[in-house]
């Protein structure tokens, strides 16, 4: 059990003495000590290094005063070891070299195994464990399915997810196949995750958020439910689904203890249309850390106003900090969080 454990009490919706505070991407390009590093080193090879992912995991706690650290990794390394070839070009942006749109191209792909073939984010996982020595909790995540499938068929990032669509719409076979087998990995990648000593796993779901409700219900709810019906209870567990306010209710349907939201609904609004059945993460706009102190105050007061108290808010970003935010507006965010929510 971590020393603070507030983040954890308000994953399960216990009261806390204040809201809890973590932002996604918190470890990375905003940080001088991360670009130092990084300016030695790959991406990849910072990934794959447990001394490298220690000390970046660890950056950001020892700078602030975060209520839980996130292992630093990327949601596509695992799919390297199922046959997926790709590369991060210069400004870390991911690029597929081989895309998956046949049926023959998702048949070929490999099961994975995370003992064999990423034993390197385990031991990472089991070292900063080890050096937090129980001060705050640690995180482990992943990439959705959709998410995955869509870099996987579109061959890196896309505006209007024309192949995906394609496969979804016109040869469902095939994309129900590639889904099993991304929900198959997922769930063996997130329970290896928790038993090498993750107290909470997120699920990144960032851009689904380009599907309609009829579609979400038909082509992800199904398995998106077997994943969280078939991950590790013993931690929590937070469903991010990105630029997705529109699919909320079918998103809590799907599972997580945790529901993340980004800035485009109003915290209170998306709660009440959870019934409050679920704790909530979010969603300050990451650009609002652009903003002068008075800006930033009144959009966290305003925040907090609208969660009114409850128990079951983690304070989070809308989506990753951004790489150029002052790392100052980011400290000030952090304490005032602490500050204005004392209960």
């Amino acid at each position: 059990m971590a020393r603070n454990d507030r983040f954890l009490k308000a994953c399960r919706k216990e009261p806390v003495d204040c809201t809890p505070i973590w932002m996604m991407r918190q470890a990375g390009r905003y940080l001088k000590e991360y670009r130092d590093i990084r300016s030695k080193y790959s991406f990849i090879e910072m990934c794959k290094t447990p001394e490298l992912v220690v000390e970046v995991t660890l950056q950001p706690v020892r700078r602030f005063e975060l209520d839980a650290a996130i292992i630093f990794a990327d949601i596509l390394l695992p799919l390297e070891y199922m046959g997926i070839d790709f590369e991060f070009t210069k400004d870390d942006g991911p690029q597929i070299k081989n895309p998956v749109r046949t049926k023959k191209e998702v048949e070929k792909m490999r099961k994975f195994v995370i003992e064999e073939h990423m034993d390197y984010l385990l031991t990472s996982i089991k070292l900063v464990r080890k050096e937090l020595n129980g001060k705050i909790p640690l995180i482990g995540f992943s990439g959705a399915p959709f998410t995955l499938a869509s870099y996987i068929i579109e061959g890196g990032g896309s505006k209007n997810y024309i192949y995906t669509k394609t496969m979804m719409y016109k040869e469902p076979d095939t994309w129900h196949l590639l889904m099993e087998k991304l929900v198959d990995m997922i769930i063996d990648y997130l329970n290896a995750q928790i038993k090498a000593g993750a107290q909470a796993v997120q699920i990144f779901d960032s851009w689904v958020g380009c599907l309609c409700t009829s579609d979400y219900r038909e082509f992800i709810l199904p398995h998106q439910k077997r994943l969280f019906k078939e991950l590790d209870r013993s931690v929590p567990h937070i469903h991010f689904a990105f630029g997705a306010s529109h699919l909320l209710k079918l998103v809590k349907e799907a599972g997580g203890d945790v529901i993340g939201l980004d800035w485009r609904i109003d915290l209170d609004e998306a709660w009440k249309l959870l019934n409050y059945e679920t704790a909530v993460q979010g969603n300050l706009d990451p650009a609002a850390l652009y903003g002068s102190k008075e800006y930033i105050k009144k959009r966290v007061e305003d925040i907090l106003r609208r969660a009114g108290n409850r128990n079951g808010h983690i304070f989070n970003l809308g989506h990753g900090i951004l790489p150029t935010v002052p790392v100052e507006n980011a400290e000030y965010l952090i304490n005032l969080v602490h500050e204005l929510s004392k209960r």
